[in-house]
C-alpha cells in the first residue's frame, strides 16, 4: 500500500495528501495489530488460568472464513491497482462516458484511493494475520513448556519476512515502468488472493471432512509447517493436494483473470502513441468524408463560375 500512495499522482484537488495516506496506513497497521493481541490475550489467559483447551474446530472455521474474506479483499485491491497507478480510467467515469454524462479525455483528479478502503484493506489483513498467529500460540501457552519456543520461533519468522519483504521493496524500487510495476503487483496480489481462497476452503475440509487426495508429497523439505516451504503456504503451495484444493485454487485463479481482462477492456487508458494515431485516422476520415459529400454537379457548377470570370481564355479555346 505504500508503494502505490508514494507511486502515485497527488495534486491540489486530492481529497487527502499524500502525507495524510501514508499516515493512514500505519495508524490502520499499529490499531489492527495491538486490537489483534488484545484478543488473542483476553481469550488465552483465561484458558490458562482455567486449564482449558481451545477447540481446535472452532479456530480451524475462524482461520477458514478469515482466508476467504481476505482473499475477496486481496483481489477487489488487485483490481483497483492499476487505477492507482494511472493506467485505467475510473469505472464510474467510464459508465457515465457511455450514458454521455461525461468526456473520457477530461482531467481526473482521483486517483481511486480513500481513507475508508486504505483503512479497511490494511487493518483487516494486519488483523488477520496477527490474530492467526494468535490462535496457533495459544495451545503452546496452554502446555507450558511450549511457550520457551515462542521467542525462536518469532525471531525466525521476523528474519524470514523480512527477506522478503526487502526483495519486494527492491523490485518495487528497480521498476521504474509503471506497466512492469503494475503487473508485478497485480501478479504478486493475484496469487496471494488465490492461495488464501484455496487455503480458506482447506480449512473447512479439516472441520468438516476431507475430499479425495490427488498427490502428496513426503519428506521433511516438501512440509508445508516447515521452513522453506511454508513461505509460500499464503500463495496456495501445499504438500498434499485435495480435489477441493486443486479445483478451488484453478476457478478462483481463472474468475480473477476474466475480472482484470473484462476491466482491461473496458477502463485502459490507451498509450500516448496509439492515442495519436486513432485521432490522425479520425481526421482522415473525416477529410475522406468531407470529399465524398462534393457532387458532380457541384463540381461543374465551380467550373462554369470560373469560366465565367475569365472570358479571353473561352475565347482563346474557341480559336
Amino acid at each position: 500500500y505504500r508503494t502505490v500512495i508514494l507511486r502515485s499522482q497527488w495534486d491540489e484537488n486530492s481529497d487527502m495528501s499524500q502525507r495524510e495516506a501514508l499516515r493512514t496506513v500505519t495508524l490502520a497497521a499499529i490499531s489492527a495489530a495491538a486490537f489483534a493481541v488484545v484478543v488473542c490475550a483476553a481469550v488465552a489467559i483465561p484458558l490458562a488460568v482455567l486449564s482449558k483447551d481451545f477447540n481446535d474446530k472452532t479456530a480451524i472455521i475462524i482461520e477458514g472464513v478469515s482466508k476467504v474474506v481476505a482473499a475477496v479483499c486481496i483481489l477487489g485491491l488487485s483490481l483497483k491497482m492499476p487505477k492507482f497507478f494511472g493506467l485505467y480510467y475510473s469505472k464510474n467515469k467510464v459508465l457515465k462516458a457511455r450514458k454521455g454524462g461525461s468526456d473520457l479525455e477530461e482531467d481526473d483528479h482521483s486517483h481511486g484511493l480513500t481513507k475508508k478502503s486504505i483503512r479497511f484493506n490494511v487493518a483487516w489483513n494486519i488483523w488477520r494475520e496477527v490474530a492467526e498467529c494468535g490462535v496457533f500460540l495459544i495451545p503452546f501457552f496452554l502446555t507450558g513448556d511450549g511457550i520457551k519456543a515462542i521467542p525462536l520461533s518469532a525471531v525466525v519468522g521476523c528474519i524470514t519476512g523480512g527477506v522478503i519483504c526487502v526483495g519486494i521493496y527492491m523490485a518495487n524500487q528497480r521498476m521504474k515502468s509503471t506497466v512492469g510495476l503494475t503487473i508485478f503487483t497485480v501478479g504478486l496480489l493475484l496469487i496471494l488472493s488465490t492461495g488464501l481462497f484455496s487455503g480458506g476452503l482447506h480449512k473447512f475440509e479439516m472441520a468438516y471432512g476431507y475430499t479425495p487426495i490427488v498427490w502428496q508429497l513426503n519428506g521433511d523439505f516438501w512440509s508445508v509447517d516447515r521452513l522453506p516451504m511454508t513461505i509460500f503456504k499464503p500463495f496456495g503451495y501445499s504438500d498434499t493436494r485435495t480435489v477441493l484444493q486443486m479445483v478451488s485454487f484453478w476457478a478462483w485463479l481463472f474468475f480473477s483473470l476474466f475480472l482484470h481482462y473484462r476491466k482491461y477492456k473496458l477502463c485502459r487508458i490507451p498509450p500516448r502513441d496509439e492515442s495519436i494515431t486513432k485521432d490522425d485516422e479520425s481526421e482522415k476520415e473525416a477529410v475522406v468524408h468531407a470529399r465524398s459529400q462534393v457532387t458532380p454537379q457541384t463540381t461543374s457548377t465551380m467550373e462554369g463560375d470560373s469560366n465565367d470570370e475569365n472570358p479571353t481564355s473561352r475565347g482563346d479555346e474557341s480559336v
